[in-house]
């Protein structure tokens, strides 16, 4: 029998619960779908899949666009009239 090793990880209860139903679903456990990372990425010389900034949605677009303006990293659009701004808005579709 092989010898085993032992790592340990902290991660959220509920990311766990879900991993656990996840691999369940295969009929693996979270050990097994660790060792087949940890097996996969040794025989690829690195991460089995590619590692990618994640992409953000409108929303978090928009909030990152007021820190900016909060910060003066940007200046903020100012309009006189309600009517310059629809014009404004209907020139950006």
């Amino acid at each position: 029998m092989a010898k085993t090793a032992n790592i340990n990880i902290r991660i959220e209860p509920e990311v766990k619960q879900q991993a656990e139903y996840l691999f369940g679903s295969f009929g693996i456990s979270v050990t097994d779908a660790i060792n087949i990372f940890l097996h996969t990425s040794i025989m690829e010389g690195g991460f089995p899949f590619q590692i990618r900034k994640p992409r953000f949605n409108a929303e978090t677009l928009a909030m990152q666009e007021a820190r900016d303006i909060m910060s003066g990293k940007i200046q903020a659009k100012s309009y006189k009239t309600t009517d310059e701004l629809i014009k404004a808005l209907n020139a950006e579709d």
